[in-house]
């Protein structure tokens, strides 16, 4: 690993001298002080691409990697960060000019030749290889994962540091070009749409794939294994979308039936949730022993083993919520789970299940079919309001999900179909591709309702324990 000192006053001094430039810039920040993680992402530049080409071998597990990052300083810079965990530097330059650089932890310091100034838009590349590692995290195992036949990355919320480097928060969205070299016979996936497939000499396939929508460093996929793919195209809206489905061989035949409903399901979440935000969707089925969650990672959901219907919806859900309207923190996380839970509901109501009006009630009460259906502890519901989390480990807990959905479902109470159909489409028009907040979603839905809802924050999305009345 180079350099894994702190990046000290002193360091930067010999930097400095090095560089044969007076400093104007100023330094960006080591984190933008998320509420959770205030360590991810970096102060000073936004990101507008990354260009990563990645080489792996499953035998050795080592992973050979190039990122050319194209961005914008937002302040005079004299140096900046890139977050990235294990792996070692080998070379970075900024503007094509080698520059210094340090590592701390997860944190890779970068001082260019010369300050950029704000407003510049910069290329930053950077060589790197080694054994990438997965992280535990309060959701579980995430990052850079070996399976049986390849590796599975995920990133949420924290671990696409693990195989790249870059601006590792939500709040700084950025287009995509992954290429990726697999070893012979084996399928290399990600996010967008799949431009080329090239071989080598030495007979390994480089699968090119482009995300043109921005999109947040924790929704990054790279899956590469064997998989059984099937390509298609299905009309939504006024444009024919290519489908990619790759199916782990072990996976297939229980999985047939129920992603044959994706056409359906998507066609249905345009009818209700508003124009589909991508150029493309799909899905990736892995075997249970390779991940234990899905993820709704951009444009093609990761699922353990064959999904349900439930949650085939629930993911699809999430590239309206969350994918395209990204929190612009994870305590805003209720924003992407409560509303894709709340989207179950709904397509149960619409198919001859539940009503949305059965579900919440149920849940309130503590009983009934809907509890064991979407997997409900009526205790731990309460424990805190879906809006404040208490702490990172539990972002992903019950109460952002159920209460979360439950808030929801208080507003469609409060305002009527109508109008709450109205207010969830223009949600997701207006921030389409961008960064919202709860308090950007509460102003937002009290404008379209017309009238004052802090009877719903209050309790339903503030509040503590289990509200007095439903």
């Amino acid at each position: 690993m180079a350099g894994v000192a702190a990046f000290t006053a002193l360091n930067l001094t010999a930097l400095t001298a090095c560089s044969g430039s007076a400093v104007t810039g100023k330094p960006g920040e080591a984190g933008v002080g998320d509420p959770y993680f205030p360590k991810l992402g970096n102060g000073g530049y936004d990101v507008a691409h990354y260009g990563l080409k990645l080489d792996y071998d499953p035998k050795s597990k080592q992973l050979a990697g190039e990122a050319v990052i194209t961005a914008r300083a937002t302040q005079d810079l004299s140096t900046f960060h890139l977050d990235l965990t294990g792996l070692d530097v080998h070379k970075v330059t900024v503007q094509g000019k080698p520059a210094h650089f340090n590592r701390a932890g997860s944190e890779l310091t970068v001082r260019p030749d010369d300050d950029l100034p704000k407003g510049e838009t910069f290329k930053v590349a950077v060589r790197y290889s080694g054994k990438p590692e997965s992280l535990v995290t309060g959701g579980g195992k995430e990052g850079w994962m070996t399976t049986a036949d390849g590796v599975l990355a995920l990133g949420e919320p924290t671990g696409s540091m693990t195989w790249f480097p870059g601006n590792n928060h939500p709040s700084d969205k950025a287009a995509y070009d992954i290429e990726i070299t697999a070893p012979k016979g084996l399928t290399a996936i990600s996010n967008g749409e799949l431009k080329d497939t090239r071989t080598g000499k030495d007979g390994r396939p480089t699968f090119v794939w482009h995300s043109a929508e921005p999109m947040a460093s924790y929704l990054a996929l790279v899956a590469i294994g064997k998989y059984e793919v099937e390509e298609s195209k299905v009309k939504l809206g006024d444009s024919r979308l290519p489908i990619y489905t790759a199916v782990d061989p072990t996976q297939a035949k229980q999985s047939q039936e129920v992603l044959a409903k994706t056409p359906a399901i998507m066609k249905w979440s345009v009818n209700n949730l508003g124009a589909y935000p991508f150029a493309s969707f799909g899905a990736v089925v892995d075997r249970p022993d390779d991940v234990d969650y899905p993820l709704e990672t951009q444009t093609k959901p990761v699922y353990p083993g064959s999904p349900d219907e439930t949650i085939l919806v629930h993911e699809l859900a999430h590239q309206w919520f969350g994918n395209s309207v990204t929190p612009k923190s994870w305590q805003d996380m209720w924003l992407n789970e409560g509303l894709a839970t709340y989207t179950e509901w709904l397509w149960s109501e619409d198919n001859d299940g539940l009503t949305a009006q059965d579900i919440f009630g149920q849940i309130y009460k503590g009983e009934g079919e809907a509890l064991e259906a979407y997997e409900i502890d009526p205790e731990t519901l309460w424990e805190f309001p879906p809006a404040t989390p208490p702490s990172a480990d539990v972002i992903s807990d019950d109460p952002v999900y159920n209460r979360g959905a439950m808030v929801i479902h208080k507003i469609r109470q409060a305002v009527g179909d109508n109008k709450f159909y109205d207010i969830i489409q223009g949600w997701t028009k207006k921030y389409r591709h961008s960064n919202a907040d709860t308090k950007d979603f509460t102003a937002y839905v009290e404008d379209k309702a017309g009238k004052n809802l802090d009877s719903i924050w209050g309790p339903w999305l503030y509040g503590n324990g289990k509200p007095a009345k439903p």
